[in-house]
């Protein structure tokens, strides 16, 4: 079965080339990016991706469009942080020549801060990545963390996918400073109103969540660190949320139609 492999970038200069030598053994390599400043495209162009861009708005769009624009049977989709080893590209080929399922999901192993952490629920830390086109959709409604619902069964594949997550620390504020704004507008597309004490509550849970119902504590201080950054970004979650439902324009700003994209072309191989 012909399976296209798509990797969604923004500003991801850093990681794309790499990311796209270890997926040399798909058939079609395409990169969707977001509308980078930073030569993500050339570089892309240069690995010998088929390259788009569309505007970010929100995750689960940017996957919805990169769905229609595969050319194989299935999809598997690959962060440009995300490194795939050899072992789970021949999972992923034997998965997708299986026809039991219509998705697969992929274990992801998390380096945090130059360590990999294995608890709080960051090990293993499943995705849904590996999908057969025309049986999978993503629900708008969920902007980010978004997981796709698929018409069919579903497997596992044992090998990890390798994610170089938060190299630095302004990586984290910065990445969770947006998922928080990406969460309150999909809560806010809900109609899940910011209730007073959701702002002591929220953030306390996930932090009694994250580091002592899933043991972050045994990772040390990047145990400590992810879950007080997990509460601060639950905190400011439910402060755009009530911006949102303060001022409807914020929300209905985020909530526009697709907007054009683009296509580049392939350069040539060297």
């Amino acid at each position: 079965m012909p399976l296209t492999a798509i990797v969604l970038t923004l500003d991801a200069a850093r990681h794309v080339e790499e990311c796209l030598g270890t997926l040399g053994w798909a058939d079609e390599r395409v990169v969707l990016d977001g509308g980078s400043r930073d030569g993500t495209r050339a570089l892309a162009l240069r690995a010998g991706a088929r390259v788009h861009t569309r505007a970010f708005d929100t995750f689960a769009r940017q996957r919805s469009y990169a769905l229609a624009l595969a050319r194989g049977d299935w999809v598997f989709f690959v962060d440009a942080d995300e490194r795939v080893c050899a072992e789970l590209a021949a999972e992923v080929r034997a998965g997708v020549a299986d026809t039991t399922h219509r998705g697969l999901w992929v274990p992801r192993r998390n380096i945090i801060l130059g360590g990999w952490v294995r608890h709080g629920g960051w090990y293993p830390d499943h995705q849904l990545r590996v999908l057969r086109r025309g049986y999978a959709r993503y629900d708008e409604r969920r902007p980010v963390h978004e997981v796709p619902s698929v018409a069919g069964s579903t497997g596992y594949v044992s090998a990890e996918l390798l994610h170089l997550n938060y190299e630095r620390l302004p990586d984290l504020w910065r990445k969770q400073w947006r998922y928080a704004r990406q969460e309150a507008l999909g809560l806010c597309w809900r109609a899940v109103p910011a209730r007073p004490h959701s702002f002591v509550l929220q953030p306390a849970r996930e932090f009694q969540r994250r580091y002592l119902a899933l043991g972050g504590w045994r990772d040390g201080w990047r145990g400590l660190l992810l879950a007080t950054a997990m509460a601060a970004a639950t905190l400011a979650t439910y402060c755009f949320l009530a911006q949102m439902q303060c001022d409807p324009r914020r929300a209905r700003g985020a909530a526009r139609p697709d907007p054009d994209a683009t296509e580049e072309r392939v350069a040539p191989r060297r």
